[in-house]
């Protein structure tokens, strides 16, 4: 029998949504974050410890998003409008969030 996450309604959730969100998360935040932060004079153990409380709540929020307030597996798809809509305004902050450590290394 397997053994999937509950959500807050103690209906099971896939897990494959949340240990890949974590695991970009992850990758992004320990390969991008200690050359930013080296880059702003930062030490090596400085720039670790912000991208570990950096890839500490992208998972946090990445497991309240997609682990407890998930809807049952069985549920069926969800609509492709919100969806997408979602998929956009990450990709834009992701963006702004990218644009605004930059500008100041110019």
């Amino acid at each position: 029998m397997a053994r999937f996450p509950r959500n807050r309604r103690d209906e099971p959730v896939d897990p494959v949504p949340f240990l890949v969100s974590v695991g970009l998360a992850f990758m992004l935040a320990f390969s991008i974050g200690p050359i930013y932060g080296l880059a702003y004079g930062f030490p090596l153990s400085t720039s670790l410890s912000a991208s570990t409380v950096a890839f500490a709540g992208l998972a946090a929020v990445a497991y309240a998003q997609l682990v407890r307030s998930a809807p049952a597996v069985d549920a069926g798809p969800l609509p492709v409008g919100p969806r997408f809509e979602r998929l956009l305004y990450a990709a834009l902050g992701f963006a702004v969030v990218l644009t605004a450590l930059t500008v100041p290394l110019l």
